[in-house]
């Protein structure tokens, strides 16, 4: 890839499994819209680093709701990137993905306090699957992947 390559990058923190597979939806919707001019990494929070958010020009976080917040993978990932990334990128389209118990609201709004810091820019509404991860569940994150390489690949964000 060269120069005018984008790279999205997909973040996620899971437990059960189920936010792994809604994750992996994603990236398999992202890697089906066929560019040489988009590239899709998955990593686990634990794994990604600042230097993947400085090289990414689009971002995918999926978390499961715990305790009516983001899972405390994902706070890691946040806590380790935020001041090493402070002032070195430009606004970040982002999306968000959520395996939920319940509503998801609180992990939504946890999210959006610490993105709009950093800075981030939504460009989807959240992904909010309530109970076992259905199949409807895994094509709606699946077409947000497809979805997201698209907009990237024509500049749209």
């Amino acid at each position: 890839m060269d120069g005018s390559s984008k790279q999205l990058l997909i973040v996620f923190h899971s437990q059960s499994g189920n936010t792994r597979r809604l994750a992996q939806a994603a990236l398999a919707g992202a890697k089906s819209f066929s560019s040489d001019n988009v590239s899709v990494t998955l990593k686990q929070a634990f794994e990604a680093s600042p230097e993947d958010l400085l090289q990414c020009q689009g971002l995918i976080l999926g978390t499961p709701e715990n305790f009516g917040y983001m899972s405390g993978g994902l706070k890691d990932f946040f806590d380790r990137t935020f001041y090493a990334v402070e002032g070195k990128i430009a606004v970040l389209p982002y999306a968000i993905l959520i395996s939920a118990g319940n509503d998801g609201s609180g992990a939504v709004r946890a999210i959006h306090r610490i993105a709009n810091g950093y800075p981030f820019k939504e460009v989807q509404p959240p992904l909010i699957c309530v109970g076992e991860v259905s199949r409807a569940h895994l094509q709606q994150s699946h077409d947000l992947g497809m979805a997201f390489a698209v907009a990237l690949d024509a500049g749209i964000f």
